[in-house]
């Protein structure tokens, strides 16, 4: 299947009762394989990449949508992760560095019966991107984001990216990166991104589970991916595979439960703050309890400050998950109220001659 987005596609007209668009589903008796969404064209990227198994991740999960390929549309940047599109038999587009969200945002607003994706690197989405991220999230576009981090600029060779470590020796930075790095989910909860998550290249159960979650999200969906590049950053994040360091570092977090880490669960103070403290020792009136449909963002964005450079407690897993209108349903009610309004020559003719207009010259 080509991937030209000005081939025609059916275009489902607008549910009028609840202000949404349609994806169409596939007929009743039809199903998908992932055979069926892995395109003709070599896959690429240096032997040991994360994006292998993200790539298969995504090929095996798109089936389970029950949607038609010609309805599913991914977008990328520029990057290593930005060659999805190719590897993908759907719709798809290899845009601009860092501009995908705004292509998605266009897709998403005027085509309601698409399923629109955005595939992102840290680099491409948090350094030339960044305002097209942060602007798609606060406006809640219908999106699922998946942002790839591994910490570097990859295509490019090796140099300090927006999530590399302070001190961290790259091409660009050969005494080591002075900036503060962005932690991604607590940028997108700032946003107010309506669903944040994190997941990993190499759990395929859990990477699977949270791509389920973020598809069902209606809204900006942002999910992080922890992913290896064996180039030029190998091994950033071993210790959270190695089976005993992942069960000591790793925070879940699963709505309803406690948030925990091995014997430690985290606990919040008289002051809001939260720690982590050995379960004996833990008052169980402040043992948090994730609450991913939470309102207001302050206990989502304070459970994504719990990071460490050293990784010595990551929370992994979906941070918040709300429903609140978004701007693809918003801007296509709007639309539609203003074709209903009658525009008259003598409408025109004020419109033209009103006071704002100027004169050019003499």
């Amino acid at each position: 299947m080509t991937t030209d987005l000005r081939m025609p596609l059916h275009l489902l007209p607008a549910d009028a009762e609840s202000g949404t668009g349609s994806v169409p589903l596939l007929e009743a008796g039809q199903a998908l394989t992932k055979k069926d969404f892995t395109s003709d064209q070599e896959v690429r990227w240096c032997p040991g990449c994360g994006d292998y198994a993200i790539l298969a991740a995504v090929q095996g999960f798109l089936p389970e949508l029950g949607l038609k390929r010609e309805n599913i549309v991914f977008v990328s940047g520029i990057g290593c992760s930005s060659r999805f599109p190719y590897y993908l038999d759907t719709y798809g587009m290899h845009s601009i560095h860092g501009r995908a969200p705004a292509i998605a945002t266009g897709l998403a607003a005027t085509r309601e019966d698409l399923s629109v994706w955005v595939v992102t690197g840290d680099g491409d989405a948090l350094s030339i991107g960044g305002n097209h991220l942060i602007h798609a999230l606060r406006r809640n576009v219908n999106l699922t984001i998946l942002l790839f981090n591994n910490e570097i600029y990859g295509l490019t060779k090796g140099q300090y990216s927006p999530t590399s470590r302070v001190g961290q020796v790259t091409k660009s930075t050969p005494l080591g990166s002075l900036d503060t790095p962005f932690n991604p989910v607590s940028l997108a909860l700032g946003a107010e991104a309506s669903f944040v998550a994190r997941t990993m290249d190499s759990d395929r159960q859990h990477l699977t589970s949270v791509l389920r979650a973020a598809a069902e999200h209606r809204g900006s969906a942002l999910v992080e991916i922890y992913q290896n590049c064996p180039i030029f950053n190998d091994g950033v994040f071993d210790v959270l595979k190695d089976r005993t360091q992942a069960e000591a570092r790793i925070l879940h977090l699963v709505d309803g439960q406690e948030v925990a880490a091995g014997d430690r669960v985290v606990v919040r103070d008289d002051r809001g703050a939260l720690s982590l403290v050995p379960r004996v020792e833990a008052d169980p009136s402040r043992i948090v309890v994730h609450d991913v449909a939470a309102q207001d963002p302050s206990a989502a964005f304070a459970l994504s400050r719990l990071d460490s450079p050293d990784l010595a407690h990551v929370p992994m897993g979906v941070f918040r998950d709300v429903a609140r209108p978004t701007y693809d349903d918003a801007l296509r009610e709007q639309v539609a109220s203003a074709r209903t309004v009658e525009v008259t020559d003598a409408d025109i003719d004020a419109l033209l001659a009103g006071r704002d207009t100027w004169t050019v010259g003499g």
